[in-house]
Order: structure tokens, then sequence, then C-alpha cells
């Protein structure tokens, strides 16, 4: 796959996307190989970049192994600077893979992640201890030591990940709480039916990924049903899914109260 192009450049009428995935015990479930298909998963509007299913999975993969190859392992936390970009993304769902705990958050907070993934112009902002590493995307770091996200990620082997994930373990961090797989697929689960969300339908964030209730609503929904995540261009305005416009085009806003939102207790 190209890393300038990402995946599929034109939009296939013909795409097949994946059947809904039920019941699902941990995220991983979401992106079973038997998922991959030529379907758009993902599409950030402003750089004009998609992933279909089958490399949005694939590259999960990779991105896990990467995380892995920066010492990350079941429990530890992985710091992600939440941009409307697919680096974010596929950061989350690879680390989920490992049980890994993602928190969306552009600053270090009171404990200090195994790593950190955040684009390239801001490498300069992090000064982590012996131990703990930064993975940078975008331009090439300019420290030896910052790990460059695309080159890892291109080159690593997509092999699914050796770590045991129960539904228990601890997948987000937010709100001064931590989030299970078991409640996050809950909440994922509630927005699906809650919206009526259908296979090819196009789910826009619209809001912060810091809030869980947007990962939950504008990530995890999607790819559970074998919709799409979109990340709209700044001039864009999404319609609502109606009842009127039921199928592969319609549209649902999401973290923003709109159609498609989350609840998630942060007792």
């Amino acid at each position: 796959m190209n890393a300038d192009s990402d995946a599929d450049s034109d939009d296939d009428a013909d795409a097949e996307f994946p059947s809904p995935c039920v019941d699902p015990d941990i995220v991983g479930d979401l992106v079973a190989r038997e998922r991959r298909t030529s379907g758009l998963a993902l599409r950030a509007d402003d750089p004009g970049r998609t992933y279909s299913y089958y490399d949005f999975i694939t590259t999960s993969y990779k991105a896990g192994n990467v995380l892995r190859y920066l010492g990350v392992r079941e429990g530890d936390e992985v710091l992600v600077v939440p941009e409307a970009l697919p680096e974010p993304v596929l950061t989350f769902f690879g680390a989920a893979q490992l049980g890994a705990v993602t928190r969306f958050a552009d600053d270090v907070g009171e404990t200090v992640p195994r790593a950190v993934v955040t684009p390239a112009e801001r490498e300069d902002d992090f000064d982590l201890p012996p131990g703990h590493r930064l993975a940078v995307y975008g331009d090439k770091p300019t420290d030896p030591s910052t790990t460059h996200w695309e080159t890892e990620v291109w080159s690593e082997n997509p092999a699914i990940h050796p770590a045991t994930v129960t539904p228990g373990d601890p997948l987000l961090a937010a709100t001064g709480r931590t989030y299970s797989h078991a409640e996050a697929l809950a909440a994922a689960s509630d927005t699906v039916a809650d919206a009526d969300l259908q296979t090819g339908t196009e789910v826009f964030v619209q809001g912060p990924l810091g809030d869980p209730e947007v990962v939950t609503a504008g990530l995890l929904a999607p790819i559970m049903t074998g919709a799409t995540i979109v990340f709209p261009g700044p001039s864009e305005t999404p319609k609502r899914a109606t009842a009127e416009s039921e199928g592969d085009d319609a549209s649902v806003v999401t973290g923003t109260g709109q159609p498609g939102g989350s609840a998630l207790s942060s007792e």
C-alpha cells in the first residue's frame, strides 16, 4: 500500500462492506481478518485520504506491532494526540489489540504513558523519561531516538498479536477514569441501535476524540456495523440520517448530541 495514497482513491460503486459484527467481546473482534473488504472504513476529507476495510484492518495490525516494538504491552497507556486523521484511529485500534489503554489528549497527564503518538510538528513538546517512547507521523522526526510512524508501519508484518485481551480489560482512558472493552462496545452497540446505522452508512465525527462518547459513537460504532468513519472537511456540513434518507449514502452526525451519540457513564 502506498503511504501517500493510503488506499482506494476513488469510491467504488460495487464496493463490498463487511457484515455487522454481532455481539463482539473485545475491540479486536471488529478488525477480524474475515472483515477485510473493499468498502471504505475510513475517510479523512481534509487531507483527502481513505482506507478500505482491507487496508484499515491490515494497517491496524501493523500499528499494533509498531506499538509492541515501542515496548507497549497489556495494560500500558498509549497517549495519542487527537487529530482528524487516520493515524490516531489506527493507533487506537492497534493498541486495543494489544490490551493497551489509549488516552486521546494533547499533553502528558499525571501518568507518563509508555508511548506517545503525535504529529511531527509537536515532536519537541514531549520529553519522555527513559523506557518511554515517542512516535511521530507526517514529517520525519528530527531526533534519531524518535520513531517515524509511517516508516515503521509500512515495513511491519501484519501479523495478529499474541496478546490475550478480555472484555473487562481497560481500553480507553478519559474523563478521569478508564472504560473497558465491554463498556465501550456496549455504548457503541447502543449507537448502532439508536441511530439505526446500516452497512455502508457514512458516520461523521464532529466532536473531539478526547470525549469517550465520540470514540464509541464515531470510531467503534461504524466499524462494528460495517459503516464508514468520516472526518469531514472544515467546510462540509453533513446531512443527518432520517427515515427519508435511508441507504448507503445516509450520514449520521456523532459526538455533538445528535443522532449517533452514545451514553457512557463517567462514574
